[in-house]
């Protein structure tokens, strides 16, 4: 667990989840957002049981999470499975980088780069996969800012997605 000036960085309780579920829903495309895919409890509870799932923390309010999933997890959702289709080159033990998502008040404070250094601790030297929708540049070049770099693309729903990958 990091501590920084009342921002709290730490793996997911199950205390969290209700927190980490308003944020997801509150940035899906629906309203506004840039959320490409939507996942139940029951699913980040699985994933928390073998990957990270990230949250930052003011109080008791998650202002931010990072979520990691394995191939084989990630898998079933369709718009994730069209992106590993998509770069087939990956490594064996690669895993899937997201969604990330931080609270409009806190965006543009570096929040997202915290979490994502979180996670390259977190699992170091594994390689990770991501999509991000083609006309989201603010989350493009935060991506590129953090050295990601991109690996294919894919069309999905009649969107655009570059794909992007990082060893941690």
């Amino acid at each position: 667990m990091t501590t920084t000036d009342s921002l709290e960085i730490a793996l997911a309780q199950e205390s969290d989840l209700d927190g980490v579920l308003e944020l997801q829903a509150a940035n899906q495309m629906s309203r506004g957002g840039s959320l490409s895919a939507s996942f139940s409890r029951a699913q980040l509870q699985r994933t928390m049981e073998v990957m990270p799932l990230v949250v930052a923390r003011r109080g008791q309010r998650v202002v931010g999470f990072l979520v990691c999933w394995t191939t084989d997890t990630a898998g079933d959702v369709p718009i994730i499975r069209s992106m590993l289709d998509s770069y087939p080159e990956r490594a064996g033990d690669a895993y899937v980088y997201g969604p990330i998502c931080i609270d409009a008040r806190e965006r543009g404070q570096g929040l997202a780069r915290v979490l994502f250094d979180e996670v390259k601790r977190r699992l170091p030297g594994r390689e990770g996969v991501l999509f991000i929708r083609g006309d989201n540049e603010a989350s493009i070049k935060s991506h590129h800012k953090m050295g990601m770099n991109e690996v294919s693309r894919f069309s999905y729903g009649g969107i655009e997605h570059i794909v992007l990958s990082y060893v941690g």
